[in-house]
């Protein structure tokens, strides 16, 4: 690809108030910041930081004595010069020295442009692209090891094999219908077409995975569900850590869904609590248990609470919502009654209590363990996102139509088109209306 032609400048460390402030600039005017604003204005070595003194382009009055590194092209990160100022990070630092990279006519670069000028000078591929957003917007050890692990290229390896696969099968059925007069090995057709078909094969097992990768992108959804007055905003404030809910003994306090972002085992978890499941006159709190329903629906998994006051009687409403994605959770362990005794601790998967901190610890540690079941590694990179889904989809669907087609050069075609699909993903072919989506939700200075 060409490079671009205009020198770009961007903040690369966090807005604000800091120690020291990151600025880089890439492209083909980059050194010539060093000329202009630095003195000595000699060109450090690659990758050497030097102490320079930056000085304002047009009234020379000093900015700050910082550290200054040339990366050169095209061992950069984005395949072109890139200059970096480590710099004091204060505001008025950072406006001056941003005043005068302006006043050279640099441009002040959108966001995800460095990456995208490193995929466009062949630094990296489509799906390495997405992972450094991945790993910049990663909030926990799960996501932290899933961005590396498709910045290290394995998702895209995986995509490309595919692709060549399907490469190799074209130019023999192509060459089959060219060259039919020639002497071509026996039954090359079939012996393509069946690598064909257990690649469709492959590509729809790997689809069927329940969506672990997305899902560990966005976060991992509990809801918590039940009747009112069974202790469920406490559960919340108690695995929260916080207040996060009010909690009171009366019914219905809980109206609206209330979320909290959590770190667990490593993973990202989205907590949920929801107004107790009841019929109620009220129009607020009925909202409320709608809400709550069309929650249930929508989760990862489910924490459904009863009252160990009345256990084992249980409210119908939220026994319905019983499944393989629910945990049976009975809390106020401490009133069960004695004279009960040990029957009644059957029936449920857990007994807590949050007002004495009984079995939460067990729960923490069973919640961790439903989790690793979901996000189980099952040896190949996860697909992690919508957009690859959506391609995919498209290739299993050529490849399957290829299959079947009335004709050598229908098939042909479609495992043209197949190929095209997967090329989408890692744009490996023309890509460009899809450059803009990918790159505008990136930060500034990547």
């Amino acid at each position: 690809m060409n490079m671009p032609q205009s020198t770009i400048f961007a903040l690369a460390s966090a807005p604000g108030r800091s120690g020291i402030a990151v600025l880089r600039l890439s492209g083909p005017a980059a050194t010539q910041a060093i000329g202009k604003l630095c003195r000595p204005k000699i060109l450090p070595k690659p990758r050497e930081a030097v102490l320079r003194k930056i000085h304002h382009v047009q009234t020379s009055v000093l900015i700050d004595c910082a550290l200054v590194i040339f990366f050169p092209a095209p061992q950069s990160y984005t395949g072109e010069d890139v200059v970096e100022f480590h710099v004091h990070g204060g505001r008025a630092v950072i406006n001056a020295l941003t005043e005068s990279l302006y006043q050279l006519n640099f441009q002040l670069a959108e966001p995800g442009a460095f990456t995208r000028r490193a995929f466009e000078n062949g630094k990296m591929d489509l799906t390495e692209a997405e992972a450094v957003a991945d790993l910049v917007n990663a909030e926990c050890e799960a996501q932290r090891r899933q961005a590396m692990r498709q910045l290290e290229g394995d998702l895209g390896k995986l995509y490309e094999t595919w692709r060549a696969h399907l490469t190799k099968a074209l130019a023999h059925l192509e060459a089959e219908i060219d060259f039919s007069d020639e002497e071509l090995p026996k039954d090359i057709a079939r012996d393509r077409l069946a690598d064909v078909r257990g690649l469709s094969l492959e590509i729809k097992h790997y689809l069927d995975d329940r969506h672990r990768g997305e899902r560990l992108r966005e976060g991992f959804t509990i809801t918590i569900l039940g009747p009112p007055n069974v202790g469920k905003s406490s559960l919340l404030n108690t695995l929260a850590k916080r207040e996060a809910a009010i909690v009171s003994e009366v019914a219905g306090t809980t109206r609206d869904v209330i979320e909290v972002h959590l770190d667990l085992g490593g993973y990202p978890i989205t907590l949920v609590d929801t107004a107790g499941l009841r019929e109620s006159v009220d129009k607020i709190e009925s909202e409320g248990v709608r809400r709550a329903l069309a929650r249930a629906g929508h989760a990862d998994f489910k924490l459904l609470v009863f009252d160990g006051e009345h256990w084992p009687k249980l409210d119908e409403a939220t026994r319905k919502l019983m499944d393989d994605n629910a945990l049976v959770i009975v809390n106020k362990a401490d009133l069960i009654s004695e004279s009960n005794g040990n029957s009644v601790r059957l029936g449920a998967d857990l007994f807590i209590a949050t007002k004495t901190g009984e079995g939460i610890e067990a729960l923490l540690d069973r919640l961790v363990q439903e989790i690793d079941l979901r996000f189980a590694n099952t040896g190949q990179p996860p697909l992690t996102r919508l957009r690859h889904r959506a391609a995919l989809e498209e290739c299993v669907g050529h490849l399957n139509r290829a299959l079947v087609a009335a004709a050598p050069e229908l098939c042909v075609e479609d495992i043209r088109l197949a190929s095209r699909a997967l090329g989408h993903i890692t744009g490996h072919i023309d890509v460009e209306d899809l450059l803009d989506i990918i790159f505008r939700d990136f930060c500034i200075g990547k």
